[in-house]
């Protein structure tokens, strides 16, 4: 049974920079899971922001691609979200997920993964 457990986020001025951390406890797979960052502004769906495959590589949404950076240590089963020239829009709550990868990859939807964060506040001002 996986836990995740989330740190980071606050509030930053439109171009500032932010980094969300989530730490995992041990995987029951092994090291088989997709790692993923969702976002969820208020009043609205949760989406997809980046996932990481088992081997490292990274998928973005078009709407952060050039400005996040996702990334994990595996050495201490950290996984990162790097949030580099924030905007408004950026704003809501951040959710890590955690799921064993399967056949349709791992930038998948919200209802594909089973273990969430708690979520972390990100806040952008004008």
């Amino acid at each position: 049974h996986v836990q995740l457990v989330q740190s980071g986020g606050g509030s930053v001025q439109q171009g500032g920079s932010l980094r969300l951390s989530c730490v995992a406890s041990e995987y029951k797979y092994g090291n088989n899971y997709c790692m993923a960052w969702f976002h969820q502004a208020p009043g609205k769906e949760r989406e997809r922001v980046a996932a990481i495959d088992v081997d490292g590589s990274g998928t973005y949404a078009p709407f952060v691609r050039g400005r996040f950076t996702i990334s994990k240590d595996n050495t201490n089963n950290t996984l990162y979200l790097h949030m580099n020239n924030l905007l408004p829009d950026d704003t809501g709550l951040y959710y890590c997920a955690a799921d064993v990868r399967s056949v349709i990859g791992c930038f998948r939807p919200h209802w594909e993964f089973g273990y969430w964060g708690q979520g972390t506040q990100v806040t952008v001002s004008s």
